[in-house]
């Protein structure tokens, strides 16, 4: 009696702490904010200015990033393409045209036909960081429509909106509320329906890809911690380090994830919870791999997903991307980050197109995540009759013998 005793004792300690741990690591991989805020109000968000006064000099470094300037107000700072004569038109054809131009505080996309105005249409919202363009929205009574041209960066010149006719201006392209969902920290729509809104007031929406859209609506963190200054734990928002590897993900996922379908309205998904809760999620085949269907642009998250570095490790997004601060283009750096995973002294590091080049490790990127045509940005230009495509570099971290052989002859 007494061993079966003991013996339920110590099952039931080892129970309980088999439980603890459980509890604990479910705790670690999915932090729970005590209060969960709404996403869809607007009242719990507080714009990334508010997080510069404590975090004033990761924001600084923010404010250069593509994420910031996704989306700003039209002010000439964050409009990219010339407004001067010669250089500030779009010519449809010999007799349709649309110009850009600067009336009193304001910047136009104005229809001529026939050399007589048609109609002037304002630069409200800029669409883009310019990197690869710029496309810009019209606000008409809390209506957004995008506008007809478009600025594109590889040619240096305004060129026709993608998808646009090549024959006719097109006013009237709606935008939605999924559209604004990567484009806008947050956008309050009304009228239409919760799914599908129709209208979005400018006094409810944050421009731009802010602080909270990856850590979460910051309202009570910002109370909690102004009145808890001494306090350095923080609370009532999400610390993306601190969250299991999908939930990291997910945070990309939702604007780099492709064509996913939403299940719930645009805006309900947040930092830190399941993006299948709120998305019918598009994973990329293995078919659609081989024959050269999938689009760079879009969906890098299922590009990184397929990839043989993603399945052997680890590794999120944040693995090589600081989305703090402005790396684009520093190929050393994002190479010191493969190199962590990947030891040039071994012997499978040593190819014959490693050994063949001198500093290799200073560019690994161009070689296994070459720049490729977007299919979905694809501009046509001023009296050209096929379109130019954007090159953005592939999250498919492969081998591609023919962009070596490139690299290789350019050394």
């Amino acid at each position: 009696m007494i061993i079966k005793i003991k013996y339920r004792t110590s099952f039931g300690v080892i129970s309980a702490m088999v439980l603890l741990v459980f509890l604990l690591s479910h705790c670690i991989n999915n932090p729970k904010i005590d209060k969960e805020a709404d996403a869809n109000d607007l009242e719990n968000y507080v714009g990334s200015e508010k997080c510069a006064n404590c975090h004033r000099d990761i924001y600084e470094k923010y404010l250069q990033t593509a994420h910031h300037l996704t989306s700003q107000h039209a002010e000439k700072e964050y409009i990219k393409g010339s407004f001067e004569k010669d250089s500030n038109s779009f010519r449809y054809t010999p007799y349709l045209s649309v110009a850009m131009e600067k009336r009193d505080s304001s910047f136009y996309q104005v229809i001529y036909f026939r050399n007589d105005e048609k109609m002037a249409i304002r630069f409200d919202i800029s669409i883009g960081s310019g990197i690869m363009g710029q496309s810009y929205l019209n606000r008409r009574q809390d209506h957004l429509y995008q506008m007809p041209v478009t600025y594109f960066t590889a040619a240096a010149q305004w060129s026709n909106s993608p998808g646009f006719p090549d024959d006719k201006v097109l006013t009237d392209r709606p935008v939605t509320s999924r559209c604004l969902e990567c484009h806008t920290t947050f956008a309050k729509g009304v009228e239409g329906t919760a799914m599908e809104p129709l209208s979005f007031p400018a006094d409810k929406m944050i421009l731009s890809v802010g602080c909270e859209k990856c850590h979460g609506p910051a309202a009570m963190h910002v109370d909690y911690q102004t009145k808890n200054p001494g306090d350095t734990v923080a609370k009532y928002i999400v610390n993306p380090s601190l969250i299991s590897r999908q939930l990291q993900l997910d945070i990309c996922a939702v604007c780099h994830g492709g064509k996913i379908k939403k299940t719930k309205p645009s805006f309900s998904f947040t930092a830190g919870k399941n993006l299948s809760d709120y998305f019918i999620i598009n994973d990329i085949s293995e078919t659609a791999m081989s024959s050269g269907e999938v689009e760079v642009h879009g969906n890098q998250y299922g590009l990184l997903r397929a990839s043989k570095c993603f399945k052997q490790s680890n590794m999120t997004c944040n693995t090589c991307h600081n989305s703090h601060q402005n790396e684009r283009g520093n190929s050393v750096l994002f190479s010191n980050r493969c190199i962590t995973c990947h030891d040039v002294n071994q012997n499978n590091f040593k190819t014959t197109a490693h050994t063949g080049v001198a500093d290799i490790t200073k560019n690994c990127i161009d070689c296994h995540m070459p720049q490729q045509p977007s299919k979905s940005i694809a501009v046509h230009l001023q009296g050209e009759s096929r379109p130019l495509a954007s090159l953005i570099r592939s999250h498919y971290i492969g081998i591609y013998p023919e962009e070596t052989k490139k690299f290789i002859n350019k050394k």
